[in-house]
């Protein structure tokens, strides 16, 4: 079982700057892709911005330019900068880690952090 912790939500006026981390722990062997995605109310989750093992980074094209996204292997942890904030940007966040554990693959999600941005 693997488990992820975020942290670094909160509530920022626009154009401001938050920082998002998560960390994970557990039954890992080895880690594929870490990522972050976000929901607003009434909208399906999507995609914010996705690291893999191999260096390849992606990005919403809403956010490229303003979110930056990065890892520390030895932590198991990625954090989400995130600069130059919209109000278009409030959200529940979610971590998401996918891997190989000893005995099994896995897709784990984080519990989610609100990010509020207001105008």
């Amino acid at each position: 079982q693997v488990q992820l912790v975020e942290s670094g939500g909160g509530l920022v006026q626009a154009g401001g700057s938050l920082r998002l981390s998560c960390a994970a722990s557990g039954n890992i062997f080895s880690i594929n892709a870490m990522g972050w995605y976000r929901q607003a109310p009434g909208k399906q989750r999507e995609l914010v911005a996705r690291t893999t093992s191999i260096g390849s980074i992606n990005y919403a094209d809403s956010v490229k330019g303003r979110f930056t996204i990065s890892r520390d292997n030895a932590k198991n942890t990625v954090y989400l900068q995130m600069n130059s904030l919209k109000p278009e940007d409030t959200a529940v966040y979610y971590c998401n880690v996918v891997g190989r554990g000893i005995t099994n693959d896995f897709a784990s999600w984080g519990q989610g952090t609100q990010v509020t941005v207001s105008s």
